[in-house]
């Protein structure tokens, strides 16, 4: 459940430039803790830009972002501790193909967080097993359908256990239906409390699973609210427009 008490993400007057090119352009919000954000909005508008600056993949041209109370753009901070608590999935997986499903699990918890193998190994189990996929421990990446990478690279973010979750366009790149077995992965997750925030095209799994949708166009907010009202009752002309054209 949502705790308005305790956010999770600030984000203000956050700005991002490449070059003359202005992707961010007045970017105010903050998520709360086991909050579901799901943001919409067409290719181009800064979705995953956005996404991409809260753990700071992206460097922020101006503003501030504040996750768990550290400001990850200060000089002070080491990102790389920050990053462990949030976990990131992609649109193409980023698995390490050399490695198998086991392997790719326990790599970051030994690496980056000393736990030994046997305890690694035990966790590697429960999350494969957390995403369905605990008979395939022993496959490597190539002998995975799309949905089922997909689900692995959650369970190996899962192993590091994050308080967040980011996920950039995570069924974008499947086939039609593997979604479905991906989206209940993130409907569980949702279900257990974590905080998660979600690019996405996929209309009917915000319209079920966010607490609150969020339409960019042109780098900025343009409308939040609930699904109920963004999507099925949204305000502004451009978020009118897009939805008539979606939906």
């Amino acid at each position: 459940m949502k705790n308005e008490n305790n956010v999770k993400i600030h984000v203000s007057h956050l700005k991002k430039n490449y070059g003359k090119l202005e992707v961010l352009k007045d970017i105010n919000v903050d998520i709360c803790e086991g909050e579901v954000v799901v943001i919409l909005g067409p290719s181009g508008s800064g979705k995953s830009t956005f996404l991409r600056c809260l753990n700071r993949i992206e460097a922020i041209t101006a503003g501030e972002v504040v996750v768990d109370g550290n400001h990850i753009d200060s000089k002070k901070i080491d990102i790389n501790k920050v990053r462990e608590k949030i976990g990131m999935v992609f649109q193409h997986f980023n698995l390490f193909n050399n490695l198998n499903v086991m392997q790719n699990l326990m790599l970051a918890p030994v690496e980056t967080k000393q736990m030994n193998k046997e305890q690694a190994k035990a966790q590697a189990l429960q999350m494969l097993k957390k995403v369905g996929l605990e008979d395939k421990a022993d496959a490597y990446p190539s002998q995975l359908s799309g949905g089922q990478k997909q689900r692995v690279a959650i369970a190996r973010s899962l192993c590091m256990n994050p308080d967040i979750m980011l996920f950039d366009e995570p069924t974008s790149a499947l086939d039609p239906e593997m979604v479905g077995e991906v989206l209940q992965v993130m409907r569980d997750l949702a279900a257990d409390g974590m905080t998660m925030v979600i690019v996405s095209h996929e209309i009917g799994f915000a319209r079920e699973v966010a607490d609150r949708v969020i339409f960019m166009d042109g780098g900025y907010i343009i409308e939040e609210g609930t699904p109920q009202e963004v999507i099925l009752n949204p305000k502004e002309a451009r978020t009118i427009d897009f939805f008539n054209k979606v939906l």
